[in-house]
């Protein structure tokens, strides 16, 4: 179903509506976001051990110097031989790293896969984000995305205060939609995201090599 068809005029007094409750949107979304930075947080005292390109790195080799570190929970079982789409449709989206780096930063995939299946697939999907393999630790289960052997999606945020790591936000399921630009350009559209016909509204996702023409 497409929109209905007006005049320029009618047309810019419904957007000129529509504008308003964007605004709140976005005052809502500032709101939410200084609430955000004052939860509390939880000191990390266990020890974590990663697997990564370079070798072994334990939680704060992670921020690699920077004071902040954002933690995607990557969706890949060490049984897949590839990759969970929704995870790919973000790391997709993610931008260039400068930025977070600008603002001490530093953004890395860690999945509970064989370091060696990860960079397979990340050779193959044509990623540069650091990912490391949480294999031999428990760290999935720690945050929360790895339950009875089963996998799933999520964020987690941590703080350096020189060696001490504190944990400040997790988030999981659609507490990522906002970090899909995919779905941002979507929502701006007349067709919109297009799930409203679907069994379950993701499934359209592919890897990016796996959709049709």
């Amino acid at each position: 179903m497409t929109p209905r068809v007006v005049s320029r005029d009618e047309w810019l007094v419904e957007r000129e509506k529509l504008l308003v409750r964007e605004k709140q949107l976005t005052r809502e979304r500032d709101a939410v976001s200084a609430l955000r930075r004052e939860l509390p947080m939880v000191r990390i005292d266990k020890t974590y051990t990663f697997e990564g390109p370079e070798g072994s790195v334990d939680l704060l080799g992670l921020f690699d110097g920077s004071r902040q570190l954002i933690v995607r929970h990557y969706m890949f079982h060490p049984n897949w031989d590839e990759g969970c789409a929704g995870c790919s449709l973000q790391v997709d989206n993610l931008g260039h790293p400068a930025h977070l780096r600008a603002r001490d930063t530093n953004l890395v995939l860690i999945s509970r896969a064989p370091l060696a299946k990860l960079t397979s697939f990340k050779e193959r999907m044509g990623w540069t984000v650091p990912w490391y393999s949480s294999f031999a630790t428990d760290f999935n289960q720690d945050f929360g995305v790895t339950r009875d052997n089963s996998e799933s999606s999520g964020l987690s945020v941590f703080l350096r205060d020189g060696d001490d790591i504190f944990h400040t936000y997790s988030s999981f399921s659609r507490g990522g939609d906002a970090l899909i630009n995919t779905y941002n350009y979507l929502d701006l559209t007349p067709l919109g995201r297009q799930e409203a016909e679907l069994d379950y509204p993701q499934q359209w996702w592919r890897l990016h090599d796996q959709y049709e023409n």
